[in-house]
Order: C-alpha cells, then sequence, then structure tokens
C-alpha cells in the first residue's frame, strides 16, 4: 500500500538531486565564462531533456522523468515561480526612477513598442507556419509581441552588480528602463493571457474590468497596511513567524485571487511584491528569508520543466532553423535597436547608447516565463517553443561579451571614478599612490606605510585607498542600488590616516574580476605606485600568488607587497640588494621613506665573491642617491652562497621593515598558484615590503629618483 507513495516521493528526491546538482555543475562553467547562472540552469534543463538525455538514453530520460511525475514537478516549478514573481516585486523600487524618470521612460517604452511592432509583424509570417488554426491570431500576434519585448529584470541586475556598473549612469539607466520594461510587458502580458483565457469579447472586458478594481485595492488598502507592518519590522530580527505566515496567506490569496480573475497566480505575486514598501525593512527581511528556498530549491525545476518542453529536434529542417535564426535577429533589431536609438536620442554618447541596448536585450528567466505561458495556453505550438527558447539563450548569451565589446572595462573605471573628489590638476603632477585594502587588519599598517612614502612631498601628494568587495553568490534579487559603504574594510586605515594628518580618498565598488580592477583604478588615476596589503589567496601557500600575481604581472605604476607583522614605526629600514631591476625599484622606495627624521637605512650588498669590507666606490654612489641623508646610510656588503639566508640573518637583528625586489634569488617569485616555500616572508621577524619595478615610462614625479637608482644599481652590481 506504501510502496507506489514511497516510490514517488524517492523519485522526486532523486529528481530534485540530479536537477540541482546539473544546474550548480554547469553553472561553474558558466561562471568561468562570464555567463549568469540563469544561463546554466536553462541549459540544464534542455540536457535533461528530449534535446540531450532522451536522444543519447531514451530509457534513462524515462525512467528519470516518467510521464506520471510531470504533473507534481510542474506544480513545484510553479510553487516556485509564484514566490520568485513575489520577490521580484520586492525589488522593483520607485527609487531606481529617482532622477531618471523622462529617459527611463523614453527608452522603456520604444525599447516596448518597437520589439512589439516587429513581433507582430513577424506573426503574420509565423502564424500560417507555426500555429494551430484554431488559435485566435490576435491571441498569437499580441502573443508574439509580448515575446519579443520581455526584458530579464533579475538576470540584468545581476550583470550589472558582477560588472560593477549599478552606480554608474549606464547601469543606473539600464535598471531604471527595464523596472518600467518589466512592469509594461506583464500588464501588456496580463491583458493577452484574459483575452486567450476568455471565451467572449464580454468575458474579456469583465476580466479587465476586475483586475482594474483589483489592482486599485492592492494599493489604496493592502499597501497602507503594508506600509505600517513594514514600520514595526525594522530587520529580518523582527520578522516573527506569525507576520511571515501572514505575509505568506496574503501572497497565496494574492495569487489566487488573480487566478480566479482570469490573469493567472504570477501576477498576483508580483503585485503584492510590488506595493510592500522598501522602507523599514520588510522588503528586504522578506527577500532575504524567502530568495535560497526560491532560487537554488524550487526555480530550478522550473527550468528542469521547460527543458523537458524544449524539443531541439523538432528543428530538423533547414528553413526551421532559418526562422529561429530571423527571430533571433528581430529580437535582436527591436530590442537593441530601439533602446540604444532611444537612449542615443535621450543624450547619451553612442557607446553608452549601445551598452544600454545590449543590456536591454538580455532576456532569460522572464522569457521562459512568458513562453511557458504560452504553451501552457495553448497560443504557441513546441515548436515555436523551442525556437523562443533559443531565442532567450542566445540573446541572454550574447549579453556580456557584446557589452565588453561595446563597453570595455578601461570605459567602466574612468566613469566609475570621476565621481571621486580629485583636486585641481597642478602644473606638476603630484606623487599618487593606491593603497588597496582586502581586510581591515592590514590597514593601520598601509596608512602608516602611505604616510611614510609621501611625507615631505615638495607637490602635494594623493593617496587613494580601495577596498573591492567580491560579488555575492546571490541572486540579483537583494543586490543594492546606494553606492557601497566605506565603512568596514577600510575604517582601520581611514582611522589611523586621520591620526596622523594624511588625507586619503576613499574608494569602494563590487568586482568579481580584483586583479584587472585595481590595474585599471590605477591607471585612471595614474597612480605612481600600487601598495598591496597582503592576504593570503586561496589554493595557494604563495604571497605572491591570486590576485597580487594579476597585479605585478598587468600594472602598468611600481607594485608593493606589504606583509604586516605589527608594523608601528618605520625607523629601521633593511635593503637587501643584488643588482637587479626590481632591487633597483627596493632602492627607490627606501629613499622615500628616508626622508622622515631619524629613519636609518641598512643597504645589504650581496655578493658571490669575497668582500668583508665596504667599498669606497659603492659608498660614493650611495651618497650620491641619498645625498640629503647620507650619514643615515649604512652600506654593508656580504658574501654568501644563498642571498635568502643572508637577508634572513640581517632581518634578525632588529629592523622595523625590510624592503626588497621580488626575484628567484631571494626566493620570491609571483606564481598564480604556488607551492614553495618563501622563506624570507615566513621567517623574516621583520615587516616586509614586497617591490615591483613600474613597467609603464616613469612619471614625471619619480623621473630623478628612478635616474639615480639606476646608477647606484648598476655601480653597484
Amino acid at each position: 500500500m506504501h510502496g507506489p507513495v514511497l516510490a514517488g516521493v524517492s523519485l522526486l528526491i532523486v529528481q530534485f538531486i540530479v536537477i540541482i546538482g546539473v544546474s550548480r555543475l554547469i553553472g561553474r562553467g558558466a561562471r568561468w565564462l562570464g555567463q549568469p547562472l540563469v544561463i546554466a540552469e536553462v541549459v540544464a534543463g534542455i540536457l535533461l531533456g528530449p534535446s540531450l538525455l532522451g536522444w543519447l538514453a531514451p530509457d534513462a530520460m524515462q525512467a528519470l522523468f516518467p510521464d506520471s511525475s510531470l504533473p507534481v514537478l510542474k506544480m513545484l516549478s510553479q510553487v516556485g515561480l509564484i514566490l520568485f514573481m513575489f520577490l521580484i516585486g520586492l525589488e522593483l523600487d520607485p527609487k531606481l526612477l529617482k532622477g531618471r524618470g523622462h529617459s527611463s521612460v523614453a527608452i522603456s517604452h520604444t525599447s516596448i513598442i518597437v520589439p512589439f511592432a516587429l513581433g507582430s509583424v513577424a506573426a503574420l509570417w509565423l502564424y500560417p507556419r507555426l500555429s494551430e488554426p484554431s488559435v485566435p491570431f490576435s491571441s498569437f500576434v499580441l502573443f508574439m509581441g509580448v515575446a519579443m519585448s520581455v526584458t530579464a529584470f533579475p538576470v540584468l541586475a545581476r550583470i550589472l552588480s558582477e560588472r560593477n556598473l549599478m552606480q554608474s549612469k549606464v547601469g543606473a539607466i539600464a535598471i531604471a528602463c527595464a523596472a518600467v520594461d518589466d512592469v509594461t510587458a506583464w500588464c501588456l502580458l496580463a491583458f493577452v493571457v484574459s483575452i486567450a483565457r476568455a471565451s467572449s469579447v464580454a468575458q474579456a472586458a469583465w476580466t479587465t474590468l476586475f483586475a482594474l478594481v483589483y489592482i486599485a485595492f492592492m494599493l489604496f488598502a493592502v499597501r497602507p497596511f503594508l506600509a505600517r507592518l513594514g514600520a514595526r519590522v525594522a530587520s529580518k530580527d523582527g520578522l516573527t513567524q506569525n507576520v511571515m505566515a501572514g505575509t505568506m496567506l496574503l501572497l497565496l490569496c494574492s495569487a489566487l485571487a488573480t487566478e480566479l480573475i482570469g490573469i493567472h497566480a504570477l501576477f498576483g505575486a508580483f503585485l503584492l511584491g510590488a506595493v510592500i514598501p522598501k522602507e523599514g525593512g520588510l522588503a528586504a527581511a522578506l527577500a532575504e528569508k524567502l530568495e535560497d528556498v526560491a532560487v537554488v530549491l524550487l526555480l530550478p525545476l522550473f527550468f528542469a520543466f521547460s527543458g523537458l518542453r524544449t524539443q531541439v529536434g523538432l528543428l530538423s529542417s533547414a528553413d526551421a532553423w532559418l526562422m529561429c535564426g530571423a527571430i533571433i535577429l528581430l529580437a535582436c533589431l527591436g530590442k537593441f535597436g530601439g533602446s540604444a536609438v532611444a537612449a542615443r536620442l535621450t543624450g547619451m554618447r553612442w557607446r553608452e547608447a549601445g551598452a544600454v541596448g545590449v543590456l536591454m536585450n538580455t532576456r532569460g528567466l522572464m522569457e521562459l516565463i512568458v513562453l511557458n505561458l504560452g504553451l501552457d495556453l495553448g497560443i504557441i505550438s513546441p515548436t515555436l517553443f523551442t525556437m523562443l527558447v533559443v531565442m532567450a539563450l542566445v540573446t541572454t548569451f550574447m549579453t556580456t561579451p557584446l557589452l565588453k565589446w561595446i563597453y570595455p572595462p578601461e570605459e567602466m573605471a574612468k566613469e566609475r571614478l570621476t565621481a571621486a573628489p580629485t583636486p585641481a590638476e597642478p602644473s606638476a603632477r603630484p606623487y599618487t599612490v593606491l593603497t588597496c585594502v582586502s581586510h581591515g587588519k592590514a590597514g593601520p599598517g598601509l596608512a602608516l606605510l602611505s604616510h611614510a612614502l609621501t611625507r615631505g612631498e615638495a607637490r602635494t601628494a594623493q593617496v587613494y585607498a580601495l577596498h573591492l568587495m567580491p560579488a555575492s553568490d546571490r541572486a540579483s534579487l537583494l543586490m543594492k542600488h546606494e553606492p557601497p559603504q566605506q565603512e568596514g574594510a577600510l575604517a582601520p586605515l581611514l582611522g589611523r590616516a586621520q591620526v596622523l594628518g594624511l588625507e586619503v580618498r576613499p574608494l569602494s565598488f563590487i568586482s568579481s574580476e580584483p586583479g584587472a580592477d585595481i590595474c585599471r583604478t590605477a591607471e585612471a588615476k595614474r597612480a605612481d605606485l600600487i601598495v598591496l596589503g597582503w592576504h593570503k589567496p586561496l589554493f595557494s601557500r604563495t604571497v605572491l600568488g591570486g590576485t597580487v600575481h594579476e597585479v605585478m604581472q598587468d600594472a602598468g605604476p611600481g607594485v608593493a607587497v606589504l606583509v604586516d607583522r605589527g608594523l608601528k614605526e618605520i625607523r629601521r629600514i633593511l635593503v637587501p640588494f643584488i643588482g637587479g631591476e626590481h632591487d633597483r625599484a627596493a632602492l627607490g622606495l627606501a629613499r622615500r621613506l628616508l626622508r622622515h627624521e631619524g629613519t636609518e637605512v641598512t643597504l645589504l650588498h650581496v655578493t658571490s665573491a669575497d668582500a668583508t669590507s665596504e667599498d669606497s666606490g659603492a659608498r660614493a654612489r650611495v651618497e650620491d642617491l641619498f645625498p640629503e641623508g647620507a650619514k643615515q646610510v649604512r652600506f654593508h656588503v656580504v658574501s654568501h652562497p644563498s642571498p635568502e639566508e643572508a637577508a634572513l640573518e640581517e632581518a634578525r637583528r632588529g629592523y622595523d621593515l625590510v624592503v626588497v625586489g621580488v626575484g628567484s634569488r631571494w626566493g620570491l617569485e609571483s606564481h598564480l598558484i604556488g607551492l614553495h616555500r618563501e622563506r624570507l616572508i615566513q621567517e623574516s621577524p621583520a615587516s616586509l615590503l614586497i617591490v615591483r619595478r613600474p613597467t609603464a615610462t616613469p612619471s614625471e614625479a619619480s623621473a630623478p629618483d628612478a635616474a639615480r637608482v639606476l646608477t647606484v644599481g648598476d655601480a653597484a652590481s
């Protein structure tokens, strides 16, 4: 008696395991290609359906997804969609339109009207070829127009966040347009669904009237109640189980009401999320509670169910693929072309307008929801459904590479950093240090080092503190649209800088490419030196790996990595020296640090020949390098078979800071993933500053120092 029930539950659990596992596995590859997770989930659904698994192993597909299990899978996926549409409504914030109303409405409505018109024209060609005679022509035309007009708001928000475009002009316009787009498209789709479900014109009119009445009830009765509730729920800690249960009851009732009205349960869920006030913390608390269950557990079932309905084998002829290509072309022409031209007419540059067009052409998940509604209602055939799914995949997949091409990271860096306060350009460019902070503990030492490097400048020096936050692994629903706070990791650095009297300009943003973003920021700010606070990279034993390796490989200015062992002052400095180009760069920084009164520098010149006394010629060159502080410099020549061991022996004599150039002779080489020991870093009791020479032409500010360093380096070696 219990056998079939147990078998059904067991099968459902296995389906969950396979669907979520395959989605996440493909998701790793999608992330590597710079694609959003939704691409992986859609592809996973298609691979598990008749397009691949059913073609390669039909028995395995039938065993995993028997026909008897599909109704249960569909119902669970619908529950996931109801929760997801509620979350989409929560994400829609009227503040997105603040200051951008005119341009956003113009671009978004153009991006609806143009593709809608092209979709309607395409329907004239597709209707006799891909539609059943029983489908009303009006419903088919309206549905094709809506299918061409949709923009995937959550996928777009995710891409903007990962590309660090949320606070840029392009990102702000795109997210606002997508919000308007979503509301307009869903209103049009509700109208199409009401017509498709209605048996007569009178019934369609009644459906429209009831829908308008229900929307008014939600705005003028439910919204004020939720505003009072939100004021009492200041955070997720205030979201009690009773409040959560009441909200879920409202959600289910709203979904049921719109289903009974005749415009589908999804619209009720979306509407309730949209009317919940975004102030007070209720919306954010609800999103955080529900997001993981909806996005990680239930939503992949919808993708799998969509994949089971997608039959690529139906496109078995050249004509079918030509029609599919024509649909993709029209979709891109309408959405990309309409948005880009409208953005240009509102005053944006062509590059910016093109970026907006690319972003608005993203369809993703929202398109799949629309297509499944059309297939359920019988408006589109399985063949057209498959073509439109391919179109949704292609338009979403092309977004990231096209965006990189049209609006490259260098442009993003320039726009992002224009808002940062920069003093007027003096006649001689100031010495500029970009300090990169990965965690708060490194902040005080970096502030002390920056102060020592810039103190005594004839021209006003500039110090920037950069903190890059990793892109969240969560879906886009909790992405903040306000600029990130400068607190947290930068607070210790800024506090110590204030005590030292050092002016620091903070920069902070989300980054999925920290190494590249550090280099771009340094280029945009024309930095002379990048100082990195050391943070041990994942899967690596080497200090000079991960992001540090990327910056050392690609940055134009000089790079220094501070390994802080409790740096409190910079008085006694050791500079191990053999004569390489990175050693010369270390000498240049030592010369800057020597400007502090009471600072002493020991130059440890390691040779392989017997040398136990100081060389008079080398001493003369040292005096040339440090003319204003030669008495504060001690030049020590030692002969040792291991430069690394010689430097360690000297470092144990009570130095505050060891300044050393990268190089194999010191056991310091940058590798993306390294397993070597780096004894100098691990065993030195003093803090270390590991230096890599500039790869770009020395700036005007540092040219005199560079010339002297080269002279002494050549002579000493």
